[in-house]
């Protein structure tokens, strides 16, 4: 039995791992996060079935630790070559008389069994077969290693207490502090746990009691009630925290468990900037109602993500949720893509007017009347000043032109795909009434910063972007223009807000419905960057507003990031124009940016584009209800119809009752076709509408004569 149990432990131990094999192998609990350069900016634990610290060089661990531990666990450590002989004979003899002593369980034999299960202890003692491999397989280590390499090895594999595996785990989890830092007082304690790894925290202090007093050796007086209370807060204190850094939603992505670590693409300082300048000017919003953000850095030329701060850390209730990919109302940030849809579709030109006045636009579910965020209207502007001043009703008016199924392709073009199809959101989507992603969102910018060439993001370090052409890349030139001009902005804005940058930039800011959502995303040569300003929750914020919601913070990493670079407008792609043009004295006269073939000198009322006197019925609108009155006489319940346009003639349910631009009707009950025609009777415009009541007695159509 003992010459077999020699041999199988001889083969067993040959196969024992080297140190420096160990130490490659050992696998903290936790994963990190590095930036670009290999900075550590956040560390996240990934196994949740053991707390595991990083391995620790002996160099780096207390002494006051290394002495205790040797003298808890094996005096003659530094002695013996792997099995304490002296000690055996006395372990032997307290185990007869069943009387409780250290033992002769040395640290090599004890690491032997850390190394390989074989020798481990189980719940009822090792076999003799497994204490004569394990002392075996102690010598080898003895001869292999060096003892440093022993004592370090096994205070990074042996358990302390629970979860808590290696001198990095305890030492952060009770005493919150880096394995050098233990004081006598802890590295007794800690000593103590290697012996007694669940027991309770009088009997922990107990032992930790009769090490501290071998490790002074009487020099002085030990404390042991003060070391009873101390060993109570250790135990009970958990300062290891699962998630520590400034990039918690990037590791949560990345860091899976399988690697130690992962390098990000990300920016470690610019990083930091981003959360603290989020932080501080959410601070300074205090009062408002708003305590979450998020701000996203991309790089034009690669899609590589800088910086990602999903929301605002400890002043968020919901800091857990990343306000970089979760959906909120997009507001105004839509309107670029908009116009460069219109643009490439020369439905308009920069230079085009949009009446910026009072409508009311027919739906399936009713009026829609769109407003502009001040509630007033400016007339007749130009497509640039639409745009800069972020003007809603142009922004509708344009929408019909485009329509909002094409509209959603195009934004999917552009790598914003939304949820559901453009008309399923139907003219609200010029206003930006779909929920999109800040990272989408700003992705889908630097698709406008590469001339219309679009591709994915990514946070790690590999390949070259794939790109494809998601939009005219004259039309992706002249809106970046438009955005990037402070007088298009300043009717909305005026020409000193914070939107207006030393370097050349393009931005627009957006808020959605009952100020819940604020945004600012832009780009500089170079770089995109998108903020989110809001409540995680959807809460409605107090009087924030584009300029003092996301577009400070904007600014400030805008600035940071061009603190030693320039940014230059971008090159005018080709098939583009440049043409002078007067406006009639409704905006200044100015140099515009037209795609070859649409170019004009004049825009001006007189000679505004078709779409802008196109002929139109006024009122009512279509789905117009109309109840008769039985009371009232038939005579005296004449319906006005009123149109936009002259020399027009109006039809109902394709009979002509009237010509000019007002008519009087006498309604009849049921549903009708109105039309607006030429002379030559093509239809200019038509609505639907329903008349009800039953009291109208005989046929009345006879009355209905302008």
């Amino acid at each position: 039995m003992t010459a077999w149990v020699l041999v199988a432990a001889s083969a067993v131990v040959h196969a024992l791992p080297a140190f420096d094999e160990v130490r490659r192998g050992h696998r903290a609990s936790d994963s990190l996060l590095l930036d670009r350069d290999g900075v550590v900016i956040h560390r996240l634990r990934t196994d949740a079935t053991v707390r595991r610290g990083e391995w620790v060089a002996l160099a780096d661990i207390s002494p006051a630790l290394r002495t205790a531990l040797v003298l808890s666990e094996d005096r003659r450590f530094y002695e013996h070559s792997g099995v304490d002989w002296q000690a055996v004979p006395a372990a032997a003899w307290a185990n007869l008389w069943n009387t409780r002593t250290r033992g002769a369980s040395t640290l090599s034999m004890q690491l032997a069994g850390l190394l390989d299960e074989a020798w481990a202890q189980g719940p009822g003692g090792r076999s003799v077969a497994q204490k004569l491999g394990q002392a075996v397989a102690a010598q080898v280590l003895d001869r292999r290693w060096r003892k440093d390499q022993i004592l370090e090895a096994y205070l990074n594999l042996v358990p302390f207490r629970g979860e808590l595996v290696g001198i990095d785990a305890l030492s952060r989890t009770l005493f919150g502090k880096a394995a050098h830092g233990l004081d006598e007082r802890e590295a007794a304690i800690a000593a103590a746990l290697v012996r007694a790894p669940n027991a309770g925290a009088r009997v922990v202090a107990q032992r930790a009691c009769g090490v501290l007093k071998a490790v002074q050796a009487a020099t002085t007086a030990v404390d042991c009630d003060g070391l009873d209370l101390f060993a109570t807060g250790a135990l009970q204190r958990r300062a290891f925290d699962a998630s520590e850094g400034i990039a918690p939603h990037v590791a949560r992505k990345l860091l899976t468990g399988q690697a130690a670590s992962v390098r990000s693409t990300l920016r470690a300082p610019l990083q930091r900037m981003a959360l603290q300048t989020l932080q501080q000017h959410l601070r300074e919003l205090q009062g408002r109602n708003v305590e979450d953000g998020a701000v996203v850095v991309l790089d034009n030329a690669t899609g590589q993500v800088l910086a990602w701060v999903g929301s605002s850390g400890a002043l968020s209730r919901a800091a857990e949720v990343d306000g970089v990919t979760a959906l909120r109302q997009a507001g105004s940030t839509l309107k670029p893509f908009l116009y460069a849809q219109a643009l490439a579709e020369r439905r308009l030109t920069a230079a085009s007017l949009l009446e910026d006045a009072p409508t009311h636009i027919p739906t399936a579910g009713g009026l829609y009347i769109p407003q502009n965020y001040d509630r007033q209207f400016k007339g007749w502007v130009s497509a640039r000043t639409a745009l800069g001043a972020s003007l809603n009703v142009p922004a509708v008016r344009t929408l019909v032109m485009v329509s909002p199924d094409a509209f959603a392709r195009q934004l999917g073009a552009a790598g914003l795909a939304l949820q559901r199809p453009g008309d399923h959101y139907g003219y609200s989507l010029a206003l930006g009434s779909a929920e999109v992603p800040l990272l989408g969102l700003a992705n889908a910018y630097r698709t406008l910063a590469n001339g219309g060439r679009a591709s994915a993001t990514t946070l790690t370090l590999q390949g070259k972007p794939a790109f494809t052409q998601a939009m005219d890349p004259r039309a992706a030139f002249i809106v970046a223009d438009m955005l990037s001009d402070p007088n298009a902005r300043a009717r909305t804005f005026g020409t000193d807000s914070l939107l207006a940058t030393r370097f050349w930039t393009a931005v627009k800011t957006g808020t959605s419905k009952d100020m819940r959502d604020n945004w600012a995303v832009g780009f500089s040569q170079r770089y995109t960057v998108g903020v989110w300003v809001g409540n995680a929750g959807g809460a409605a914020m107090h009087d924030v507003s584009g300029t003092s919601g996301a577009a400070p913070v904007w600014a400030a990493v805008m600035r940071y990031l061009h603190t030693h670079e320039r940014s230059q407008a971008p090159a005018a792609p080709p098939g583009l124009v440049a043409q002078r043009v007067d406006f009639g004295g409704l905006e200044a006269a100015r140099s515009e940016w037209f795609i070859a073939g649409t170019q004009q000198a004049r825009m001006a009322l007189d000679d505004a584009p078709p779409a802008a006197q196109a002929a139109r019925i006024t009122a009512p609108a279509s789905g117009t209800i109309v109840a008769l009155d039985p009371d009232i006489p038939p005579q005296r319940q004449r319906l006005t119809l009123t149109a936009q346009g002259s020399d027009v003639r109006w039809r109902m349910d394709g009979r002509e009752f009237a010509r000019g631009a007002q008519a009087q009707w006498l309604p009849w009950p049921g549903r009708h076709v109105v039309q607006l025609v030429d002379r030559h009777n093509a239809v200019l415009d038509e609505i639907r509408i329903e008349v009800r009541g039953a009291g109208v007695r005989g046929d009345v159509r006879k009355f209905a004569q302008p």
